[in-house]
This record gives C-alpha cells, sequence and structure tokens, in this order.
C-alpha cells in the first residue's frame, strides 16, 4: 500500500471530471515533474513576449510606422521599432522593465499607452504566479524523509509487563524538525457482522495519543510504543494468526523542517 521511501503505491484510473485539476492550477503546476514545469515555466514567458510583441507590431504597421522609418518629421508610436524582431525585444524590455532605452514609447499614441499599462499588468500576474509556483516547489522538503530512518523490523515484546509492539525512527540532520507527531496505521481488509467487505479498511494504532507521547522531540532515536490492550486490533491475534494474516502498519510521521 506504501513504498519503503513513504510514496503511496496508488494509482488513480477512470477519473472522468478532469476539468477539477484545472480547477486549482496552482496546484496542478506545483504537483507537476520537474521538467514540465519549467517547461510551462518557459512557455508562460515566451508566450506572452510573443503575443504583446505582436500586437506591439500590429500598431506600428497600422498606423505606417514602418513606412516612415527614415522620416524624422513623423512621430511613431514607438521610436526605434523597425520590424517584427525590435517589437518583439520592446515587448521583453516592457514587461521584464529593462528599459534601454533605445526603443521608448512616445505620448502620441494612446492604443501604445494603453497596451503598455495592460502589459505592464498581466506581466506583473504572470510573475507572481510562476515565481510563487516555482518558490513552493524549490521549498518543498520532498527528500527530506531521506535523512529520516525507521528501524528495518517492528517487534512484539514485554515492556513494563505489557505486551507493545514497538520500533524506533531516528533523524540523521543536526536541524530538528519542529512540532513533529507520528500515527500509525493498520491497512487491513475486514468482514463486517452484516457481511459487508471493506478493503484496505484503516484503523488507528494508538502510539500515545492520550498521553502525547505521540508528539516527538526527535533530537536522538526513539522508540516508538504501540501497547496491546483490549483497545488493539492486535489483542486477539495469537502469535501463529499474526504470522499468517495479510495486512500492512504504515506509520506517518509529520512535521515542519526548521530550516524552511
Amino acid at each position: 500500500y506504501v513504498e519503503k521511501d513513504g510514496k503511496c503505491n496508488v494509482q488513480h484510473g477512470n477519473v472522468r471530471e478532469t476539468y477539477r485539476y484545472l480547477t486549482d492550477i496552482f496546484t496542478t503546476l506545483v504537483d507537476l515533474k520537474w521538467r514540465f514545469s519549467l517547461l510551462i515555466f518557459i512557455l508562460a514567458y515566451a508566450l506572452t513576449w510573443l503575443f504583446f510583441g505582436l500586437i506591439w507590431w500590429v500598431i506600428a504597421y497600422s498606423r505606417g510606422d514602418l513606412e516612415h522609418l527614415g522620416d524624422h518629421s513623423w512621430t511613431p508610436c514607438v521610436n526605434n521599432l523597425n520590424g517584427f524582431v525590435s517589437a518583439f525585444l520592446f515587448s521583453i524590455e516592457t514587461e521584464t522593465t529593462i528599459g534601454y532605452g533605445h526603443r521608448v514609447i512616445t505620448d502620441t499614441c494612446p492604443e501604445g499607452i494603453v497596451l503598455l499599462l495592460l502589459q505592464a499588468i498581466l506581466g506583473s500576474m504572470v510573475n507572481a504566479f510562476m515565481v510563487g509556483c516555482m518558490f513552493v516547489k524549490i521549498s518543498q522538503p520532498n527528500k527530506r524523509a531521506e535523512t529520516l530512518v525507521f528501524s528495518s523490523h517492528a517487534v512484539v515484546s514485554l515492556r513494563d509487563d505489557r505486551l507493545c509492539l514497538m520500533f524506533r525512527v531516528g533523524d540523521l540532520r543536526d536541524s530538528h524538525i519542529v512540532e513533529a507527531s507520528i500515527r500509525a496505521k493498520l491497512i487491513q481488509s475486514k468482514q463486517t457482522q452484516e457481511g459487508e467487505f471493506i478493503p484496505l479498511d484503516q484503523t488507528d494504532l494508538s502510539v500515545g495519543f492520550e498521553t502525547g507521547d505521540d508528539r516527538l522531540f526527535l533530537v536522538s532515536p526513539l522508540i516508538i510504543s504501540h501497547e496491546i490492550d483490549e483497545r488493539s486490533p492486535f489483542w486477539d491475534v495469537s502469535r501463529g494468526q499474526l504470522e499468517r494474516d495479510d495486512f500492512e502498519i504504515v506509520v506517518i510521521l509529520e512535521g515542519m523542517v526548521e530550516a524552511t
């Protein structure tokens, strides 16, 4: 159900309402793989530069600026705009606020002034959206779990004269995990008293929620213990049945990375 590296071994199939991914486009972009995120990042800027560059060229063409390139008595919409390439470069300068000063808009072109305002506003929105996506994606501590180490085996043994299921967890890094908490789930198919079959049913395994022991101060390796008492799903399970049953215990450790 869950791989040893923490990835859920579940694939979604027959998803019909795929439009729901587009309604939350920010999270969808953050969840994409890096190669797709970088492709969308590049395309978002390149397409907006090309789009506005084309409009700047259309304005210059429709006003006749391209026909009066050498006429000093003619006041163009944008000085030194002599073709589509220069219109594209002016679009980049406008949106990125580079401002080389060679190509500059004049005050005799009201449609150019309106387009300049639109590009400045939309460019700021594109910057905020795409840079925000990249920042969130970079700051995700996905690999932080690589330095969280669990014991290779879980054991059932007596502790303080009580039968307990125990395992160890430790953090290899010096930077601490803040507000670390741990929970455990028993994943096992079961059949109800009414005869209903529930595949992959999830049952909580108490690891100290009542006493607060589930809140970890993960400076040194800790032993996590689940007491097998009357409330435990393992209370009526013998050692032989434990070896035959098909189940999985998933341990979830949550917290905030101190550095990020």
